[in-house]
């Protein structure tokens, strides 16, 4: 019980910590932009219905007979 403890009390000073720490500077700059796909590219059309169809699986083979028990 005494390790529940200490193991909450040790997490919440970490998050406490952590919440409050200064970068340094004081302040942030950086911002965030979404981007634009270059013009050239055309968008993925769906596939034709006349696609072809996925490959048909391996048959399936038998297993190796094993000796038997002795």
């Amino acid at each position: 019980m005494k390790k529940l403890i200490l193991a909450s009390v040790s997490a919440l000073a970490l998050l406490g910590v952590a919440a409050c720490s200064d970068s340094g500077t004081g302040t942030d700059n950086t911002t965030t932009q979404s981007t634009n796909p270059p013009a050239n590219e055309q968008p993925m059309k769906p596939a034709s219905p006349d696609a072809s169809k996925p490959a048909e699986p391996a048959p399936a083979t038998k297993p190796a007979p094993t000796a038997p028990a002795q």
